[in-house]
């Protein structure tokens, strides 16, 4: 395939739109730290590093999910099973971005140069969690919960208590979308043998516990306002909002729990929605005298 149309391709493959979920918590946490607008150079880094690892970790998952999304009708079409992408390339692809991200790493400080394994050895881990485990959704969550843990890290260079609490946030926030998702697959798990809330504990008991993940992200995130003085009144609006969708996204799911097309929607856009309005709010508050 031509150059331009391979790049569309592995874009494809990595949902790079997805990107929306993780890299607005990371700038806010980068803008936070910083209580200002960071030099260009540093949010550069951030972002190279961000969507590398994303991808790194995306291309890796769809590797280890290869025989299984061939087995799965939703996900028979997507690019390895198809027959679109080689795994061979996309093995290459990951490689290519993991190294891209520790020498991104390297630029930013010895701190975050020394984490880079972690974050990779997470990346590789996840994929295998649904085999063994029904935490899979919390690994999925921690994994996610890094971004704004490593912008601040590279504002700063070193470890704070209020981007634990920022990136706890997103864990649960993540953890309680994907539990949503996975009601989708439900009857696949059952069949092939992997593990989920949805699969342990049926679907709607599941939905119960993706609320009280959702409810805990509003108190984390509250709990990170007090703890960043940066943050005000645009912030507070931000959190009303945020509360606001997550109910609309449950009200969704909980009137149409067999609607694919719905539940999708409650997925990406909803979900999208809030991690933009949370670096709004946060870029509205740092940087507005």
């Amino acid at each position: 395939m031509s150059p331009l149309k391979a790049i569309r391709t592995y874009l494809e493959l990595i949902r790079f739109s997805h990107t929306l979920y993780a890299l607005p918590f990371a700038l806010a946490a980068m803008l936070v730290a910083q209580d200002c607008l960071p030099r260009c150079d540093t949010t550069l880094l951030i972002l190279a590093a961000m969507v590398t690892a994303r991808s790194c970790a995306m291309a890796l998952n769809r590797l280890a999910d290869a025989r299984l999304d061939a087995r799965n009708p939703r996900t028979s079409l997507r690019h390895i099973p198809a027959g679109i992408l080689h795994p061979g390339g996309v093995v290459l692809f990951a490689v290519l971005c993991a190294t891209l991200f520790v020498l991104t790493t390297a630029f930013i400080n010895r701190l975050a140069l020394m984490l880079s394994p972690v974050v990779l050895a997470l990346f590789v881990f996840y994929p295998y969690t649904k085999r063994f485990t029904s935490l899979t959704h919390f690994v999925l969550g921690a994994a996610l919960g890094l971004a704004p843990v490593g912008a601040w890290i590279a504002v700063r260079g070193r470890f704070d208590l209020p981007p634990v609490v920022f990136g706890a946030a997103v864990l649960c926030w993540v953890a309680g979308f994907d539990v949503i998702y996975a009601t989708l697959d439900e009857a696949f798990d059952r069949e092939a043998k992997l593990h989920s809330l949805v699969v342990t504990l049926g679907a709607k008991p599941s939905l119960v516990v993706a609320l009280v993940l959702h409810v805990a992200t509003l108190v984390l995130l509250g709990l990170f306002r007090f703890l960043a003085p940066a943050l005000g009144l645009f912030y507070a609006v931000g959190l009303a909002i945020i509360a606001a969708l997550l109910a609309y996204e449950h009200l969704i799911i909980r009137t149409y729990p067999d609607d694919p097309r719905r539940i999708n929607i409650a997925f990406f856009r909803v979900n999208a929605i809030v991690s933009l309005i949370v670096l709004a709010a946060a870029a509205l508050d740092v940087l507005l005298p």
